[in-house]
């Protein structure tokens, strides 16, 4: 067997995870050299939530910092998350849109782009998969792993194989609830391995307690990749600890042979960094507690947070574990999506909906009638007729690809933004936020403007 290969997550989801996206570019930027000669075989640096943070929260240009890191990342492959049709928004976006998002995002740097749709729905990865092919990426599509009747190990092979007709240079499992148990995981991945012949790489999180021992199997089952996070940011709702691992396969055949000393050198170096945020809050000691029970419900980390923060503006707190139970019966409902984003918080919003107002589907989302409608995609198993009914009446469900709904945009959003955008990228920046990346490239430009008048003033006088 070959040695396995190792991705390193601190630096997007592990961040992601445990403190909510908020490392800062300038945090990240002097550790990356010590990083790139640890002998991993890529680094997840982008997509996902950070471009959103990096704008709502940070006040820093997304695209500045995937250039900052690649100039400094001259031996690894650089790694991002895309969610298929959305890209790091949260809707569909047009197929111009996706192409022009994913090329930006190659010509920036990266290497891998490892896209997903939350219904496994490969109609809303086929645009942005192609683009990857097209300019030269290594297009990694994702099965969003969940646990219902029809997701069954014959399933998930199916999508396998649909996935490498696709073209796809290498599959992720991507477990993000952290509920795919060892056995389980040990004969998904001998199973999906003896039909596809690419390699296969395995995603979870260590929220429920067992990720290091489904890592350990799915090891012995042939994987080719895992995800760990170095231990300054690993456990809880990341991922296993980077060092951990490579110390437990030391000397073995599937050794990763990481260098121990480099990745103690990013430990420490990331320590000051952690404690700070534990300091003011930003890591709240509950995103690193162990939740069993996450394996009885199926959610995610970041859903469980979402929902007590929910409960308690509505000072309903004490309403939590009628929610938990409420979560199953809404998702058999809807066909069972997989909890990921956005369905992970629109069931989550819908479960509390129906306790709080003692009805169930008396209040229902816009988000929840558009997924119904089949604006989202296709549900994996067919929705309950009645619910159906309760929520769109006689409308007509679209049976087709969402993103054939959307005409061309890109043009728009770039007349939409004006001067204002210095480039494609800060138009796609403006596509993905418009709010927020409007004030953001006020902001940033304003101050310039400022300074031309005041010269032109003086030359006048």
């Amino acid at each position: 067997m070959n040695k396995l290969k190792i991705t390193e997550t601190c630096l997007r989801d592990g961040h992601q995870s445990l403190i909510a996206t908020r490392l800062k570019t300038a945090e990240i930027l002097p550790i990356l050299e010590t990083m790139d000669n640890a002998g991993y075989y890529s680094l997840e640096v982008w997509g996902g939530a950070t471009f959103d943070a990096c704008v709502r929260f940070l006040n820093e240009d997304p695209w500045e910092r995937l250039r900052e890191i690649r100039k400094r990342v001259k031996k690894t492959k650089l790694q991002m998350l895309l969610r298929g049709q959305n890209l790091l928004g949260y809707r569909h976006y047009s197929d111009d849109v996706v192409e022009k998002f994913v090329q930006k995002s190659i010509e920036n740097g990266i290497d891998i782009i490892r896209i997903f749709d939350a219904l496994n729905d490969l109609r809303n990865v086929k645009v942005a998969a192609d683009a990857t092919k097209k300019y030269g990426g290594h297009c990694q599509l994702a099965i969003s792993y969940t646990i219902s009747p029809v997701h069954t190990i014959e399933y998930y092979k199916n999508l396998a194989q649909e996935i490498v007709a696709m073209g796809a240079d290498s599959i992720v499992i991507k477990d993000m609830a952290g509920i795919l148990l060892p056995e389980e995981g040990y004969k998904l991945i001998k199973e999906i391995k003896s039909v596809i012949n690419i390699p296969l790489e395995l995603h979870t999180h260590a929220t429920s307690g067992i990720a290091s021992m489904l890592y350990l199997r799915a090891i012995d089952a042939g994987i080719d990749i895992i995800d760990t996070a170095i231990s300054t940011f690993a456990g809880g709702t990341s991922q296993p600890a980077t060092e951990s691992i490579a110390r437990a396969l030391a000397g073995t055949e599937r050794d990763p042979q990481l260098n121990m000393e480099l990745l103690k050198e990013t430990a420490e170096y990331f320590k000051p960094i952690r404690e700070k945020y534990i300091k003011d809050g930003t890591l709240n000691p509950q995103a690193l507690f162990t939740e069993p029970s996450i394996l009885e419900y199926q959610l995610p980390g970041g859903m469980l947070s979402n929902l007590v923060s929910q409960l308690t503006a509505q000072k309903a707190a004490h309403r939590y574990e009628e929610v938990l139970r409420e979560i199953p019966k809404v998702r058999e409902d809807l066909g069972f999506p997989p909890l990921v984003t956005p369905l992970s918080q629109m069931v989550g919003t819908q479960a509390v909906f129906n306790v709080l107002s003692g009805e169930r589907y008396k209040l229902v989302p816009k988000e929840i009638k558009d997924y119904v409608k089949g604006l989202y995609g296709k549900s994996p198993a067919p929705m309950s007729e009645e619910v159906k009914k309760k929520i769109i009446g006689d409308e007509e469900v679209f049976t087709g690809r969402p993103a054939d709904l959307i005409p061309p945009e890109f043009s728009k959003l770039k007349e939409e933004i004006g001067d204002l955008a210095h480039s494609d990228e800060e138009v796609l920046t403006y596509g993905m936020f418009p709010q927020i990346a409007k004030t953001y490239l006020e902001g940033k430009y304003a101050p310039a403007k400022e300074e031309v008048k005041v010269q032109t003033i003086n030359i006048v006088f």
